[in-house]
C-alpha cells in the first residue's frame, strides 16, 4: 500500500489503517460512531490524500475541460471551484471532480483516487484527438490533501487567518506558508461546512502544526479531533452524497443518479459549439422521457443496515435495488439510499427490502436525509 505524507500522524493518533484503493488510510481513530458525531457536534480532520490531483496548463486548458465536462466551465471566475461529472459516449459517469480556476490558461481538478489513472488517460486521449496545446500535470503523488468538517471549523480557523474563513462556499483561494503555497477550498464531502487544503508534502508537517495550532487530537475535549474512512461514508449517506460504484459508475446513466444539477444539456449553453462527452446520449434518454429507475432514499422499519446490492420490493415484485446504507447516528434510524422504478419513488411510498430470510419494510424519503443547520 502507499503511503500518504499524513501516514506518521494517523500512526501517532492510533489510527486503524486499511487498504483503500491502494492507500494506507485510516479506518477509524477510535469509533466510527464516535467520529461521525465529532463531525456532525464540532469538526473533524480527514486524510484524503489519496483522491486524484491534477493540473492543466497551456493555451487550449479550457476547451480540454469543456469537452471533459458535464458543466460549462468558461463561465467560472478566476478563485471559483465547481462540481462537475466526466461521462462516456453513453451518459454513464467516469468519474465526479471538482475543478478550479485559476485563469483560461491554468486550472486544477481533483478527482476520485481510486479513477485517477482512467481519468488521465480520458483526458489525454481528448487532448490528443483534438491537437490541443495543453500540460496535463498529476500532482497527486507529490501533495497531500487534508479536509476539515463541522460547525465549529470556520471559527476555529478564523483564530489563525481572517482570509480563509471569508471565503465564500465552492471558492478557493492561495495561502503562502513559509516556501510553499496552500490551495485552500471551502467545499466538503459531509454535509458540513469546511475547507481543504493541499499542500507540497514537503510541507505537511509544518501544515498540520499550524492547523491544529493549540489543539491536541488526543484531548477528549478537543473541538477538532482526526475521523477515519468510515465516518466519512456515514456522514456522506447521511447527506445524500452519492459514491462512485455505488450510486454512479460507468454503467449507470448522470440522469439516473440524480445529477440533472451538474449537467448543462442544453446546447444553447454550448461552449464554442463544444459538447461534452456523452452529451448526445444524455439528452435522447431526457427526451425519450428519462431513466426507468432514479436514485432515492430509505428509511427502514429496523434498526438492521440494508447493504449494496439488496433488493427493494412493491408487492412481493421487484422494484429496485439498494447502492448504500447505514445506520444513522444522527437520526437514531437505519436509513439507505436506493435505486428504484420511477412509479415508487414519491416520499411516503411504502416498499419492503430483502434482507435474505426476512422481508422488512422502509418507506421513501426525499434526499438528503440530513441538512446541516444554518
Amino acid at each position: 500500500m502507499k503511503q500518504t505524507p499524513i501516514h506518521s500522524f494517523h500512526v501517532e493518533n492510533g489510527g486503524q489503517l486499511v487498504d483503500y484503493t491502494g492507500w494506507a488510510l485510516p479506518l477509524r481513530y477510535t469509533s466510527i460512531i464516535e467520529e461521525h458525531n465529532q463531525v456532525r457536534a464540532s469538526g473533524g480532520i480527514f486524510d484524503v490524500s489519496h483522491m486524484g490531483r491534477l493540473r492543466f496548463k497551456g493555451l487550449h486548458a479550457k476547451r480540454l475541460l469543456e469537452r471533459a465536462c458535464t458543466r460549462r466551465v468558461g463561465t467560472m471566475q478566476p478563485g471559483q471551484c465547481r462540481y462537475t461529472l466526466i461521462c462516456n459516449d453513453r451518459g454513464g459517469v467516469r468519474d465526479d471532480a471538482l475543478v478550479y480556476k485559476f485563469d483560461d490558461d491554468s486550472w486544477y481538478m481533483v478527482c476520485n483516487g481510486a479513477n485517477r489513472q482512467k481519468i488521465v488517460d480520458h483526458l489525454a486521449s481528448i487532448k490528443a484527438d483534438r491537437d490541443l496545446k495543453v500540460d496535463i500535470a498529476d500532482e497527486t503523488e507529490k501533495t497531500a490533501m487534508i479536509a476539515a468538517q463541522g460547525p465549529k471549523i470556520v471559527d476555529l480557523v478564523s483564530t489563525v487567518s481572517k482570509e480563509i474563513p471569508a471565503l465564500k462556499k465552492y471558492r478557493f483561494t492561495e495561502k503562502n506558508l513559509v516556501i510553499a503555497k496552500l490551495l485552500v477550498s471551502r467545499t466538503g464531502y459531509t454535509g458540513e461546512d469546511g475547507f481543504e487544503v493541499i499542500m507540497p508534502k514537503g510541507v505537511v508537517g509544518i501544515a498540520m502544526k499550524m492547523l491544529l495550532k493549540e489543539i491536541d487530537p488526543k484531548d477528549p475535549d478537543a473541538p477538532v479531533k482526526p475521523a477515519g474512512l468510515g465516518a466519512r461514508d456515514t456522514l456522506r449517506i447521511e447527506a445524500g452524497m452519492p459514491l462512485y460504484g455505488q450510486e454512479f459508475g460507468e454503467d449507470i446513466s448522470a440522469l439516473a443518479a440524480g445529477f440533472g444539477f451538474a449537467m448543462n444539456l442544453d446546447k444553447s449553453e454550448e461552449a464554442d459549439g463544444e459538447t461534452f462527452v456523452g452529451q448526445e446520449a444524455l439528452v435522447k434518454e431526457q427526451e425519450a422521457g428519462g431513466p426507468a429507475r432514479i436514485l432515492a432514499g430509505l428509511e427502514i422499519d429496523s434498526k438492521r443496515t440494508a447493504r449494496p446490492h439488496m433488493k427493494v420490493l412493491v408487492g412481493g415484485s421487484e422494484a429496485g435495488e439498494v447502492t448504500s446504507g447505514c445506520a444513522s447516528p444522527t437520526l437514531g434510524k437505519s436509513i439507505a439510499m436506493a435505486y428504484l422504478d420511477r412509479a415508487h419513488t414519491v416520499p411516503g411510498t411504502a416498499v419492503e427490502i430483502d434482507f435474505g430470510k426476512q422481508t422488512i419494510g422502509a418507506k421513501v424519503v426525499q434526499l438528503p436525509f440530513y441538512k446541516a443547520p444554518k
